[in-house]
């Protein structure tokens, strides 16, 4: 099949088959593409909420919370109570998460430099620094509050349908009848 050099289809099927190629190759850690995307992004933003991390990861709430729960038995983070939100928790690394984090992070160097061989140093500056102006150009153009793909697909289980991430979900109010019937056993 011939390829389309579009911007939008190089840039999915970059991605994709990066995501592909390191899923290949980190089985002999015993762990997920997103579980190693979830500790990468919580080395970076240790202390933050496990909805930011969420929303960061484009990882699903209820995802998130089981890639969470294996982490923590497997003795990798702590969720601390967030002093000014009861309902909060904190995330923390612990050490027995860093010979895994360095042997991911160990293997996504190596898949970047295979991604990357046949460019110079200077060059692969410049692609970074090209791929960081773009996102800056897009950053502004994307409604503030506009959902993440996490969350339509959130939506989209919830109403059993797609949901445009501009409109809100409609929910009917609750009349008498409704209270009536749902009151009754």
């Amino acid at each position: 099949m011939e390829q389309v050099r579009i911007f939008g289809f190089l840039l999915k099927d970059i991605q994709r088959m990066y995501v592909r190629l390191f899923e290949q190759r980190v089985p002999q850690l015993g762990i997920t593409f997103t579980q190693c995307k979830v500790l990468v992004l919580l080395s970076r933003n240790e202390g933050t909420t496990q909805a930011k991390l969420a929303e960061v990861s484009e990882t699903e709430p209820m995802t998130l919370v089981r890639v969470l729960d294996r982490m923590e038995r497997d003795g990798w983070i702590e969720r601390r109570a967030d002093p000014s939100d009861r309902r909060a928790y904190r995330l923390y690394l612990k050490p027995a998460s860093s010979p895994v984090l360095a042997e991911v992070l160990r293997i996504g160097e190596k898949i970047r430099a295979e991604a990357l061989a046949g460019l110079s140093a200077e060059q692969r500056e410049q692609l970074m620094d090209m791929l960081v102006r773009v996102r800056d150009n897009l950053v502004p153009l994307v409604p503030a509050g506009e959902a993440t793909p996490a969350a339509e697909t959130r939506n989209s289980k919830q109403n059993g349908k797609p949901q445009s991430p501009r409109s809100p979900r409609h929910t009917a109010p609750r009349t008498d009848r409704t209270r009536r019937r749902k009151a009754s056993p």
